[in-house]
C-alpha cells in the first residue's frame, strides 16, 4: 500500500487528512512535531509523500523539508500552511517542496496533488529509449537521473517531469501552462508561479551562470525553451 506521511502538529486537522487519505487507498503516518516526522521517515523509508504543516512547535516546516530533501531526492513534498504570503509560498519551494496547499481545503484537492506526486515517482509507462541527450546533458530515463559533463545532477521528482519535458522538446518554446500541465497534471488547480520558481531551481542546478542562463531561457510573455 502508497505511503504518505503526515506532518499536523492540530489533531483534529491532522486526524480530517488521515480519514481522507485512507479512503483513498493510501495508508497515512502521523506526526506532530518535526522531529516525530523525521524519524517516522528513518523507520519508513519507503514513503513515497509526505505533507508537511509549517507552523510546528519544534522545528518550523520549511527545516522539516530541508532536511528530508537532503536525504531524499524522490519523496513527493507538499506544504500544508496557513499561511497565504507570496513569499512563504516560494520558500516552501525553494527548500525542496514539490507543491503546497493552503488551509482551509478540501480532501479532493489534497488526494489529487497526492495522487499526481505519487504518479510522478512511479514512473510514466512505456518509454521508448534508456537515455536523453543534448548538449552536456544525458539523462537516464529508467532511473529519472541526470548528468551534465558526466556528473550527475540531483534532482527532485518535479524538477526531473520539467527537464525531461524540456529534452522532449528541443528549441520548442513551452508556455507556463502547458509546463503545468504536463507536470503537475490538467486537473491541477494551483497557480503558474510554481513553474517559475521551480525553473529558478532547476537553473541553480544546471546553468553555468543563473543570471546569463544558456540551456533554460525565458520566452518573455509566454514561457521557456530548452537551448542545450
Amino acid at each position: 500500500m502508497k505511503k504518505v506521511l503526515i506532518l499536523e502538529d492540530e489533531e483534529n486537522i491532522r486526524s480530517f487528512v488521515v480519514i481522507n487519505l485512507k479512503r483513498a487507498g493510501y495508508k497515512a503516518l502521523e506526526a506532530s512535531t518535526g522531529q516525530q516526522a523525521l524519524d517516522r521517515l528513518k523507520e519508513h523509508p519507503d514513503v513515497g509523500v509526505a505533507i508537511l504543516d509549517i507552523m510546528l512547535p519544534d522545528i518550523d516546516g520549511f527545516e522539516v523539508c530541508r532536511r528530508i530533501r537532503a536525504a531524499n531526492k524522490q519523496i513527493g513534498i507538499i506544504m500544508l500552511t496557513a499561511r497565504t504570503q507570496e513569499m512563504d509560498k516560494i520558500t516552501a519551494l525553494m527548500t525542496g517542496a514539490d507543491d503546497y496547499v493552503t488551509k482551509p481545503f478540501s480532501p479532493a484537492e489534497l488526494t489529487a496533488r497526492i495522487d499526481a506526486l505519487y504518479r510522478r515517482i512511479g514512473g510514466e509507462g512505456a518509454i521508448a529509449s534508456d537515455y536523453l541527450t543534448q548538449g552536456p546533458f544525458v539523462m537516464h530515463v529508467r532511473n529519472h537521473t541526470l548528468e551534465k559533463s558526466g556528473s550527475p545532477i540531483r534532482l527532485t521528482q518535479v524538477e526531473y517531469a520539467i527537464m525531461k519535458l524540456f529534452m522532449q522538446n528541443p528549441g520548442r518554446a513551452l508556455s507556463r501552462e502547458e509546463i503545468l500541465s504536463a507536470v503537475w497534471g490538467k486537473d491541477y488547480e494551483g497557480e503558474l508561479k510554481i513553474v517559475d520558481v521551480n525553473i529558478r531551481r532547476l537553473r541553480i542546478k544546471i546553468e553555468d551562470n543563473t543570471a546569463n542562463p544558456v540551456y533554460i531561457t525565458t520566452v518573455w510573455g509566454y514561457g521557456y525553451k530548452w537551448g542545450a
